[in-house]
C-alpha cells in the first residue's frame, strides 16, 4: 500500500527492473509485470485506510468471512473487510502478536503466480516473532496449513525456526525473538518480503538515489548476497540477488 501510486511505480519500476499496468481493481491499483508475468501489487489506498505504507503478504483462503472468523476466534484482530475487489473478496488482519498480514478469497488477477525462484518475484518471506511454534499454531489454524490437502503448505521444524514449503520448495520461514518494543523496525514482530535483483549492490544505489534509505546494508552469506531498504514514504522491503536461496536465519541480536 502506497500514498502516491505514481511515485511508487517509478521507484520501484527502477530498483526491481518492474513494469506497471492498471488492474481489474479499479484506478488506485497497479500490478508490477517483469518478463510480461504479474508478481506484486501497490494500491493507493494508504491514506483512505489510515494504514501504513507497508508490503503485505496476502494469504490465498477458500472464504474470507471463516477465515476472519478463525483470526478473531484466536486473539487476532481483523483491521478492515472482508471486502469486495474486483474477482476477489479481502481482509487485513493482524496476528496475536502485531505482525500485519492479508487474506484473499477468489482470483486477484488473472493468471497470477508467484513462484519462489523466479527472478524478480517474492523470493522469501519471513515472518519476525516472540514465539515461531505459536506462530505456527495461529496461522496453521487460520490457514489451513498442514491440513492434508494437495495443495497445502507443509510445515516442518528446523532449529529454532518453522520452515513452510510448497511443492518441495521452501516459501516462508518463522522466527521467534522479536520484540514489540524494539525501536528497529527489522526485529519488531511483522512479515519481512524479499525480492530477487541481478545485482543487488546497484539496487540499492538505484533505490538511494530515488529517495530510499538503507536500514541493513549488503551483506554475503552461504544465501548470496542480501541488503533491507526503505521506500521512501517508509516502506521496508528486501532485496537478494536472483539465484540465490533465502537469507539465512539472522541472530537472535539481529532478529
Amino acid at each position: 500500500m502506497a500514498r502516491d501510486l505514481d511515485a511508487a511505480q517509478r521507484f520501484y519500476g527502477e530498483v526491481l527492473g518492474w513494469r506497471f499496468r492498471p488492474s481489474e481493481l479499479g484506478p488506485e491499483f497497479s500490478v508490477g509485470f517483469l518478463g510480461g508475468r504479474p508478481l506484486a501489487g501497490i494500491g493507493a489506498m494508504a491514506g483512505s485506510l489510515s494504514v501504513p505504507v507497508a508490503w503485505t503478504p496476502y494469504f490465498a483462503v477458500d472464504d474470507a468471512d471463516v477465515a476472519a472468523a478463525r483470526i478473531r476466534e484466536r486473539i487476532g484482530t481483523v483491521a478492515v473487510g472482508p471486502l469486495s475487489f474486483g474477482t476477489g473478496r479481502a481482509a487485513l488482519a493482524a496476528d496475536p502478536q502485531g505482525a500485519v498480514f492479508g487474506i484473499w478469497e477468489g482470483k486477484a488477477i488473472p493468471d497470477w503466480r508467484s513462484d519462489a525462484d523466479d527472478d524478480g518475484g517474492p523470493a522469501w518471506l519471513e515472518l519476525r516473532t516472540r514465539d515461531a511454534f505459536a506462530a505456527a499454531i495461529f496461522y496453521g489454524e487460520v490457514l489451513d496449513w498442514a491440513g492434508g490437502r494437495p495443495d497445502c503448505v507443509q510445515v516442518s521444524y528446523e532449529g529454532e525456526h518453522v520452515v513452510l514449503r510448497h511443492g518441495g520448495m521452501a516459501v516462508a520461514r518463522l522466527s521467534g525473538g522479536a520484540v514489540e518494543e524494539a525501536p528497529d523496525p527489522q526485529i519488531r514482530p511483522r512479515w519481512h518480503v524479499h525480492f530477487r535483483v541481478p545485482d543487488v549492490a546497484a539496487a540499492t544505489d538505484t533505490a538511494v538515489r530515488l529517495g530510499g534509505s538503507v536500514v541493513r546494508g549488503v551483506h554475503s552469506g552461504g544465501a548470496g548476497h542480501w541488503t533491507t531498504l526503505r521506500d521512501p514514504d517508509g516502506g521496508l522491503f528486501t532485496i537478494g540477488e536472483s539465484g540465490t536461496a533465502a537469507p539465512a536465519a539472522p541472530t537472535r541480536t539481529e532478529a
